[in-house]
């Protein structure tokens, strides 16, 4: 009887190995449009497709940001600025990109631009601190999509939405939990209505890496908070960024790209198994460990 088992959980993961590795054709001519290139995810994965010869649309909000890219990029990656709190911005953003990819669609959209401050215990915010976040990470989100997806649908393309492990529990007050929380529920509502168009959405649920937005915003941000969860986080957090970018990169790439894909260790062994639990159990084991002082094991 486990013999059986074995042999079909075998069978099943060589199958799933060989369906991974398998890639779209003709990559060179697929153009993709990543939100959010200044630094971080978005800059390190243009540089990724631009290596693999996609045709790479780097939306960055500074022009600085976009200079600094295209500096490190071969001449087949285009920049424009973009500001995803600005209906005039992605207005602008989609007639531009309809230009670049004509007839034969946008392959890719990877919508990655996101904030994470100001983060701090819910009493302590008012309405404007939430909308600023919520604005940029879900928001903003929604309307790139909605602006690009007749081109994306064109193409039979992919979506690709970064969320994060925080979109499935919440850690601390403001408006990231929830703003990620909210891409969670688009993705999989955009999925189910555009799987007959044959086009893909995927999400991507990081868990803490040091990226620029977690260096310069976090230490700001943990200050205001009653307890260590934020700081706890911030303790896990992995330098190695590619862990993402592949996961973005196979989203876009592979001929049968996952609908989640969850990054780093800390997210797979931690924080996505904390979500399934009992609600009683998941608060305890939070509440225990942010009563710990900051400084302690």
């Amino acid at each position: 009887m486990w013999l059986f088992v074995a042999v079909l959980a075998g069978l099943y993961l060589l199958r799933r190995w060989h369906r991974e590795r398998q890639r779209v054709p003709d990559l060179a001519n697929k153009y993709v449009l990543i939100t959010g290139c200044d630094s971080g995810f978005g800059s390190l994965l243009a540089r990724q497709l631009d290596a693999r010869g996609l045709r790479v649309l780097a939306a960055c909000l500074t022009e600085p940001g976009a200079a600094r890219l295209r500096a490190a990029a071969s001449p087949r990656l285009q920049t424009l600025v973009l500001d995803v709190t600005s209906s005039e911005s992605i207005a602008a953003a989609a007639a531009w990109v309809e230009g670049c990819v004509g007839d034969r669609g946008l392959w890719g959209l990877v919508n990655n631009a996101g904030i994470a401050v100001p983060a701090a215990p819910n009493e302590w915010l008012r309405k404007e601190d939430f909308v600023r976040v919520l604005n940029v990470n879900l928001v903003g989100l929604v309307e790139v999509t909605l602006s690009l997806l007749p081109l994306v649908r064109r193409a039979r393309g992919r979506v690709v939405n970064v969320a994060s492990v925080l979109g499935r529990l919440s850690l601390f007050g403001g408006g990231y939990c929830p703003s990620k929380y909210g891409v969670e529920a688009f993705s999989d509502s955009l999925r189910r209505e555009l799987r007959d168009f044959g086009v893909q959405v995927s999400i991507i649920e990081p868990g803490c890496f040091r990226t620029p937005l977690v260096e310069s915003e976090a230490a700001r941000a943990s200050v205001a908070l009653h307890n260590n969860n934020f700081l706890r986080l911030l303790s896990t957090a992995n330098s190695n960024l590619s862990l993402v970018t592949s996961a973005m990169e196979h989203a876009l790439t592979a001929e049968h790209p996952r609908t989640r894909y969850t990054c780093g260790l800390d997210a797979k062994l931690y924080y996505i198994p904390l979500s399934y639990m009992p609600s009683s159990w998941t608060d305890r084991l939070l509440h225990s460990s942010a009563l710990k002082p900051s400084g302690s094991a």
